[in-house]
């Protein structure tokens, strides 16, 4: 299944104000039901704002992929901030984002550039 209408592309600053509209907004251009989708932009932007902090400019972009599967893309502008995959204790409050990611995404990984990164996944169908 491809995203209706073709790609989504929104530059934002990421805050933690901004990701329930960007969750909103994805479900809006996917047309319907998309928690897998949402869930994999949320954690994303969420460790930009963790990581690199409140206000850094990334880029989302939404669209399909090969499969029938919907590619979720954040660009942000540090290359040397990398996404861990780590095995938060059950008493600890952080660090399941990117367990999360690996559970819901079929594959998912991470683009360097000179001046930015993109970290994607893709989420089989919309992830209902």
């Amino acid at each position: 299944m491809r995203a209706p209408g073709g790609p989504l592309t929104l530059d934002l600053l990421a805050v933690p104000k901004e990701v329930p509209g960007l969750r909103r907004a994805v479900r809006a251009h996917l047309g319907g039901p998309c928690a897998d989708v949402q869930l994999c932009v949320s954690e994303i932007v969420g460790n930009v704002i963790r990581h690199l902090g409140e206000g850094t400019p990334v880029t989302v972009h939404i669209r399909g992929a090969a499969g029938g599967r919907t590619r979720v893309e954040v660009t942000d502008p540090d290359p040397r901030a990398l996404p861990v995959l780590v095995r938060a204790a059950a008493d600890e409050e952080a660090g399941r984002g990117m367990a999360l990611l690996d559970a819901v995404a079929v594959r998912w990984g991470v683009r360097q550039g000179a001046d930015r990164k993109t970290v994607w996944c893709e989420v089989g169908g919309f992830g209902v």
